[in-house]
């Protein structure tokens, strides 16, 4: 593959490939490597989404007893942290099948619910895959009836994985081995919203009924001051409320609790899932309708739609004295809205705040979800 690019926000950046990706042409080389006592430069590999990738290979080491070599990962234009990262991969025989395990800086998993079980190697299944069939396309070629044991490592891994997250999932000592098409797209929303699925089903296994979501650390500092919620067992959702519902109905979570900044959340009053500005904004002309339906005169609420904040159209809404009101309404729109994507099939509810006032609002069933967190935390 020579470089493509996508078009984002008018914007042209370059596609990149992924560690898995990466780890399954370190294999291939090795693999080759180990098989026909020849170093080599470079391998091609055809990844998930059907594109063949040429990756130079880096440091090769040749002896009796295995065989090893790297490749650098390039993330493209992504702000990925394993952006220029060494994956290794090392070979070595032994009597029969491919076993693939994770060395130096390549994480183990230590709770349930994620790709692989507890004890192995933070090595995805797709990765895994891409590196048996690689090398089993090595075997095949050499005719070789032996087995070939595959060694990922990263060095350094261990210390780059305190920027991701895998120390919050129970992912320890490194980073993890990932990707399902092969090819890194820039600022990648389904990579986004696939990492919030990988916590949720992390929180599904550990047992939890009651989903806590936060949009932010923002959110997750009020939890800590104004509400009595674990919330080291929050799942961030980021922008993509929509998409979370779906993944907590999918995953049999019995209740979603949101909780977040009014600032992003008062675009549920209209229905807004994902709350990202580039998607929708929409803030003052919901807080209008509200206060417009609260009795708020015309004249603030022409004031409010030349706010730039959402804390700077409720001053204004609390001087006309219609802010409670008007929190109450939006409430309950956001709470129609809300339930209509959940479908019935699980209890959903919202609490929204704001740093300067506090609890702005919760939906009718926020009350009771809180309790099932709390006690679910306390059992």
């Amino acid at each position: 593959m020579g470089e493509e690019y996508v078009y984002k926000g008018g914007r042209r950046l370059r596609l990149g490939y992924t560690t898995g990706s990466c780890a399954a042409a370190a294999a291939k080389a090795a693999a080759e490597m180990l098989l026909t006592g020849k170093t080599v430069s470079g391998v091609r590999l055809r990844v998930p989404r059907g594109d063949i990738l040429t990756l130079e290979i880096l440091e090769p080491e040749l002896n009796k007893a295995y065989a090893a070599c790297s490749v650098r990962k390039d993330a493209g234009d992504d702000p990925d942290v394993t952006d220029g990262t060494l994956i290794r991969a090392r070979a070595e025989k032994i009597p029969s099948g491919i076993e693939i395990d994770g060395g130096e800086g390549v994480g183990r998993v230590t709770k349930p619910g994620l790709d692989q079980p507890i004890g192995a190697a933070a090595i995805n299944s797709v990765p895994r895959q891409m590196i048996a069939k690689a090398v089993d396309e090595v075997r095949e070629a050499a005719g070789c009836e032996d087995g070939i044991k595959i060694t990922v490592s990263v060095p350094g891994g261990e210390e780059l994985a305190k920027r991701t997250y895998n120390p919050r999932m129970g992912i320890t000592g490194g980073i993890s081995i990932i990707g399902t098409t092969g090819i890194v797209e820039p600022m990648s929303t389904s990579a986004l919203i696939e990492t919030t699925r990988a916590e949720m089903r992390m929180r599904r296994a550990e047992g939890a009924e009651t989903l806590l979501l936060t949009i932010g650390n923002y959110g997750k500092s009020f939890l800590a001051r104004e509400l009595p919620l674990a919330f080291e067992k929050s799942v961030k959702c980021g922008n993509f409320i929509g998409e979370a519902i779906d993944s907590a109905i999918e995953l049999g979570f019995g209740g979603v609790l949101i909780v977040g900044h009014v600032g992003k959340l008062v675009k549920l009053g209209a229905g807004i899932m994902n709350t990202h500005s580039a998607m929708a904004d929409g803030r003052m002309e919901v807080l209008a309708t509200c206060g417009l339906l609260a009795g708020t005169e015309p004249e603030t609420l022409k004031r409010l739609m030349d706010c730039a904040t959402v804390d700077a159209a409720i001053a204004l809404l609390e001087a006309a004295g219609t802010k409670e009101k008007t929190a109450a309404i939006l409430m309950e729109r956001a709470r129609l809205h809300l339930d209509a994507r959940a479908r019935g099939q699980i209890k959903i509810g919202a609490v929204m705040f704001s740093d300067k006032y506090g609890i702005i609002g919760k939906t009718a069933d926020a009350g009771e979800l809180i309790e099932r967190i709390v006690r679910e935390a306390n059992d």
